[in-house]
């Protein structure tokens, strides 16, 4: 999830080829979903190429390898099906020992290692090189993928264009669980509000790419955002779902992760940084020199967040002690020239100057 604010998106765009109507319905029995507005199947289904970067072989995988369509769903026409695009960066990464013994409509693809971009990102290219059809899904393993889950983003683009679901981070450690209130204003918010595409789920076509689909991946090959660089090409509207992603595990990984996302927004959207820079300041300000009504207020807005998408985490509560570090972590992460990610050290001196080394 890349943070970034973005205006790209005006508003809902609909496409005359896919409008479809909408029903109301509640996904329960999932602490990984909240209530939802889900799309009626539509009429004439799209095969759509799935992208799924990990080194091994996740639920996620059986999951998503679960819900690919065979011909059937398309009519019967010669090679339409669903897939599901594995991608590692070597064939010495534990998944791709799964050649060979894979679900159907299943590949695994060997993206080599980056040069000059992130892991994530020319992993992402190569699946698009690699993928058979007009329709993308992007994916992450960090979460769960309810049995409808590709089946209600299919729909969401025949009703609407380019679609993003929304993520909320939940923290795995101390660092990370004080950091959950800033993630859901500033990164669920975010994406749900202001025209920023997840990678973790959202679906496009390659003719959605201003500029074409070459230069994109060219870029994607020399940056460090997959998420940024979409949101960047495409305009996509979000829909009201959550998915629950997991966060951190260590507090070293937890402030690397604070670190790159503070620079991804540096980079794609310098005023929105500067904007929460700002900001930040001046509600720690207010915390420390009006505590009732500084710490009041800010844990309303967290909660009034958590409400807004359905968070039954009690972690609202920490907003108030996580504006106060804020400004300090900021400060650091604004200091620091590289960060790590995924065993992997970036250098990241532009845009598009990215460094990239083993650690």
């Amino acid at each position: 999830m890349s943070g970034v604010v973005s205006g790209g998106a005006g508003g809902v765009r609909v496409r005359e080829r896919g409008r479809r109507s909408r029903s109301r319905a509640f996904i329960s029995g999932s602490p990984d979903t909240c209530p939802v507005t889900a799309s009626e199947p539509p009429a004439s289904a799209t095969p759509v190429s799935v992208l799924l970067p990990t080194v091994r072989w996740t639920d996620a995988c059986d999951e998503v390898a679960g819900q690919l369509r065979g011909p059937e769903a398309f009519g019967g026409g010669a090679g339409e099906t669903d897939e599901l695009l594995v991608i590692c960066d070597s064939p010495d990464d534990p998944v791709a020992d799964r050649r060979g013994g894979l679900p159907a409509r299943t590949r695994i693809v060997i993206a080599g290692e980056p040069e000059g971009c992130s892991g994530k990102a020319n992993a992402v290219a190569a699946g698009m090189e690699a993928a058979a059809n007009e329709r993308i899904a992007w994916t992450d393993d960090d979460f769960r993928h309810p049995p409808d889950w590709l089946a209600a983003l299919d729909a969401d683009y025949d009703r609407q264009g380019p679609t993003t679901e929304v993520p909320v981070f939940v923290g795995l450690d101390p660092l990370a669980r004080l950091f959950e209130p800033a993630y859901v204003i500033g990164g669920t918010l975010a994406v749900a509000a202001a025209g920023v595409a997840w990678g973790g789920a959202v679906i496009f076509e390659r003719d959605d790419l201003r500029g074409g689909e070459a230069a994109f991946r060219r870029d994607l090959r020399r940056t460090v955002s997959d998420d940024g660089t979409l949101t960047d090409r495409v305009d996509v509207s979000s829909v009201d779902r959550t998915r629950y992603v997991r966060a951190g595990g260590s507090l070293r990984g937890s402030l690397e992760r604070f670190v790159r996302f503070l620079t991804i927004t540096r980079y794609h959207e310098p005023a929105a940084t500067a904007f929460n820079v700002c900001l930040g300041v001046a509600m720690a300000a207010l915390c420390l020199f009006a505590p009732v009504a500084g710490v009041a207020l800010v844990t309303a807005l967290a909660g009034a967040a958590y409400a807004r998408f359905g968070v039954r985490r009690a972690t609202f509560l920490l907003a108030a002690p996580g504006v106060l570090i804020a400004p300090p972590l900021m400060a650091y992460a604004l200091a620091r020239r590289t960060f790590v990610w995924g065993g992997r050290r970036y250098r990241w001196r532009s845009l598009f100057d990215v460094e990239v080394e083993r650690v």
